[in-house]
């Protein structure tokens, strides 16, 4: 019995990042789920801190476009179209925009924006799915919820960039 406890309690169980229930429906449940997955927040803040760290036409063009596609990305899962690889590229795209704005990469915009674009239109696929149904108070709660921590990203930017010498000598 014990090696059978000890089986089961070593077993991967799947990581599921967008089980749906009670808050994958309504304004409320579109606005709280970025808002309590780390890797949403985590990205949001990223693009939000990356940009205003660039400065110049990013900081509107990068949560911009990353609005735009999440939005996208929402409407094509809640009416039933699935990317392959939508949680492995939300997770690359957490290493990858870390990374970017950690070493405040200085990508040309016309690179930066279709990058962060491509990284919306998955994040937004995984609300969608969530949702499961066409629900546009929902979609609505996700993107206000989005575009609240894209803009803390921003505000994030201005003392980090006084503490970043390489934010500082590129601004």
């Amino acid at each position: 019995m014990k090696k059978l406890a000890l089986i089961l309690a070593l077993a991967p169980l799947p990581a599921l990042a967008h089980p749906g229930g009670p808050l994958a429906h309504g304004l409320a449940g579109g606005f709280l789920h970025p808002l309590l997955g780390l890797d949403h927040v985590v990205v949001m803040l990223t693009v939000g801190l990356w940009a205003g760290l660039l400065g110049g036409r990013a900081r509107l063009a990068l949560p911009g476009a990353f609005l735009g596609t999440m939005g996208l990305g929402m409407a094509l899962g809640m009416v039933g179209v699935a990317m392959p690889g939508v949680e492995a590229g939300i997770l690359a795209s957490v290493l990858l925009l870390g990374v970017l704005a950690a070493l405040v990469v200085r990508l040309p915009l016309a690179t930066a924006a279709p990058l962060v674009a491509l990284v919306g239109l998955l994040h937004g696929q995984a609300h969608g799915l969530e949702a499961g149904a066409p629900e546009v108070t929902y979609a609505l709660g996700a993107l206000a919820a989005t575009a609240v921590l894209l803009g803390a990203g921003l505000a994030l930017a201005t003392p980090l960039a006084r503490l970043l010498p390489r934010a500082r000598a590129a601004a």
